[in-house]
């Protein structure tokens, strides 16, 4: 680590000598999601775009880099991190039954998913593979086929296991017909995720690879839940997700609000690892000068990252759901703006 040794000397010529380490920060990466999965290269031109946010189901047989998306290898040799969103929650196939299929000379067979998540009253409950499952090892070939197709992409990536795990347990879980807590989803869904880093890690990886666990940071309880000491070991990233959804929402308020509870109750492996926002975004319905909002981003993640506690490394722009661009033009200014500016450069 650097280190600086500074003398001073008063008028009496007495002499105070010091010695401190520090480091040089690295600019935070500006980022973007694009709505739908769909091709950002047009929309990123001409901007200091340079982390990316993807999603993909493990059920999904096209997961890297995706079915018909040449376009994220080409963005990928050209520098762009991705953050590569892998969910349980089962999409991107043709039904929800069984698999088999053969990966790299082995033939697999994987059961239909046995659990639903975000059971939300009133509404269909998605359906995704247990967490007894994964810890059974029934889904070994899922994580297989997307491993051998992550092993010809020639770049690392960040793998995100799960979008928001508190999305995904609030109203509880049930597997098997068996019905989980928020808090007892929030347990089995470490030990699944720690089985899963376990799995990949255990295999030959491209250079460059790292994990972190996917959870929206809105309910302090769970944020701590789901980052014990001992996944975080295994973790390269904290993460969360960051929304303006009322006039009142200032970028420093929302940007902060997990991080000053991760301070407060993570430990010191966790609070280690610099922050990935896998999705940041602003409600125009609430913020009609949603370009004004965006504009005030950089000072407040400056301020953020000039105080104690894990650093903020990446902020990806979800331009899509409750962040869409309206009118797509001027939001896409301001975040080109926004992205020119310290501390992303």
């Amino acid at each position: 680590m650097p280190r600086v040794t500074v003398t001073v000397r008063d008028n009496g010529g007495r002499t105070a000598t010091a010695t401190v380490d520090y480091t040089v920060g690295q600019p935070v990466l500006g980022g973007y999601y694009l709505s739908g999965g769909a091709d950002p290269t047009a929309d990123m031109a001409g901007g200091n775009f340079r982390s990316l946010t993807q999603y993909r189901s493990f059920a999904d047989g096209y997961i890297f880099p995706g079915y018909n998306r040449p376009w994220l290898v080409t963005l990928g040799r050209a520098g762009i991190k991705m953050n590569m969103v892998l969910e349980l929650k089962h999409y991107g196939a043709p039904n929800t039954g069984p698999q088999t299929f053969t990966v790299d000379g082995v033939t697999y067979t994987v059961p239909a998913p046995a659990m639903t998540i975000q059971q939300r009253p009133g509404t269909t409950w998605p359906r995704a593979y247990g967490y007894s499952q994964v810890l059974a090892g029934q889904c070994d070939g899922l994580f297989a086929r997307a491993l051998s197709q992550y092993r010809t992409l020639g770049f690392g990536v960040n793998i995100q296991l799960a979008s928001e795990l508190d999305t995904d347990h609030e109203f509880g879980t049930t597997e098997a017909g068996v019905s989980y807590s928020w808090a007892s989803s929030d347990a089995r869904a470490v030990q699944a995720m720690t089985y899963i880093v376990n799995w990949f890690k255990a295999r030959s990886l491209p250079a460059g690879t790292t994990f972190s666990v996917g959870v929206g940071g809105f309910d302090r309880a769970c944020y701590q839940r789901t980052h014990p000491e001992a996944l975080m070991a295994k973790l390269d990233f904290l993460q969360w997700n960051v929304y303006a959804t009322s006039a009142t929402h200032t970028a420093l308020a929302r940007f902060r609000r997990t991080k000053d509870w991760a301070v407060a109750d993570l430990g010191p492996v966790a609070l280690s690892r610099p922050v990935l926002i896998a999705e940041w975004g602003v409600r125009v319905a609430e913020v009609p000068n949603q370009a004004g909002w965006i504009a005030t981003v950089p000072a407040a993640v400056a301020a953020l990252n000039a105080e104690r506690g894990p650093r903020i490394a990446r902020t990806n722009y979800f331009n899509s759901g409750w962040g869409t661009l309206s009118p797509k033009s001027v939001g896409l200014a301001a975040l080109k703006a926004a992205y020119a500016v310290r501390p992303y450069v």
